[in-house]
């Protein structure tokens, strides 16, 4: 099977290096701004910006592929670009999920979860891009690795469906219980320090536990995530770049998410079923073809659908989260 990009190395460098630029001006405009609790007005802010950012990315490349390829090939790929980013941003979703609970386990105190988060997200890319790489790689020689990853979506849409109200229980984490027996942990919160000397000796802060599953989950969730957009293209350039933009805005998006994540609660049966639907499309692919647009329209629908059906059903929020150092 023949993987045709439509980046070229001029693309991915420029690409690269505008990722850099924005995530440079991030952590600049995090260092100014100091240690402080991220309000719902700011992290809206700020999403809007990236939002903003990844559509005119979108618009730029709908207007450079159609200078150099026929129209119809820019719009199907600005068509791609879009799916998959909105597929992508809504799996993140179940990631910022994740983080508020870790970071309400740990008792993280709003102001220090920024450093987190960046961090975080840093992983997510280098994460993403290697296993990019490696699926465009594995479909460029074996057309048939489509069918596995539908059957890992539909297989993993159907166990998110059903264990949905479950939450997880971080005291049996093996990752968690394996650092408490390896590794020294101090007891309390020193800032948005990592790790600290006492009496000559290095220990690691309850911040840095929270760091390594941070970076845990953001692998988790790539791996359910790339094969998810390879359901929508093969082009290893409109994964890329619709991927990273959606990732981008991760951050952003927890602390606009942190304080109403409960209203949401129908949203995860919203996405398990996009996973669903994402994996019966790839394995139908040889079949019949489900057009970009019309998946496009179907997956922005249930998205649609979970989030106004969440906010009429409202539930009350859960005040009992259990909290450990």
């Amino acid at each position: 099977m023949t993987i045709e990009s439509t980046g070229t190395p001029i693309l991915y460098l420029g690409f690269t290096l505008l990722v850099i630029a924005l995530l440079v001006v991030d952590f600049f405009v995090l260092k100014v701004h100091g240690a402080h609790r991220v309000g719902v007005k700011e992290a809206a802010g700020w999403s809007v910006v990236w939002i903003v950012i990844a559509l005119a990315f979108c618009g730029w490349l709908w207007w450079y592929l159609g200078g150099r390829l026929p129209r119809e090939v820019a719009n199907e790929k600005a068509l791609e670009y879009l799916t998959g980013y909105l597929i992508e941003k809504a799996l993140a979703v179940d990631n910022v999920f994740v983080w508020i609970t870790l970071f309400n386990f740990f008792a993280v105190p709003p102001e220090f979860q920024k450093r987190v988060l960046l961090y975080g997200v840093l992983g997510a890319i280098l994460m993403r891009a290697v296993l990019i790489y490696a699926g465009a790689v594995l479909l460029a020689e074996f057309h048939w690795i489509l069918y596995i990853f539908g059957l890992f979506l539909l297989v993993t849409g159907v166990k998110m469906l059903l264990f949905a109200k479950h939450e997880p229980d971080l005291e049996k984490n093996p990752i968690l219980r394996w650092m408490r027996g390896h590794v020294r942990i101090t007891d309390e919160h020193h800032g948005e320090k990592f790790s600290v000397m006492k009496d000559g000796v290095r220990y690691a802060t309850p911040l840095f536990v929270v760091l390594v599953l941070v970076e845990v989950t953001d692998l988790i969730f790539a791996v359910d995530s790339i094969p998810a957009i390879f359901a929508i293209t093969s082009d290893p350039f409109i994964v890329f770049t619709s991927n990273i933009f959606a990732i981008l805005g991760l951050r952003a998006m927890y602390f606009l998410l942190a304080d109403v994540a409960e209203r949401f609660h129908l949203l995860k049966y919203g996405l398990a079923v996009v996973l669903m639907f994402i994996g019966v499309k790839m394995l139908l692919l040889d079949v019949y073809k489900i057009p970009v647009a019309i998946a496009l329209g179907i997956v922005a629908l249930i998205l649609l659908a979970s989030v106004v059906t969440s906010l009429l059903m409202s539930r009350p929020a859960d005040s009992g989260v259990e909290v450990r150092r």
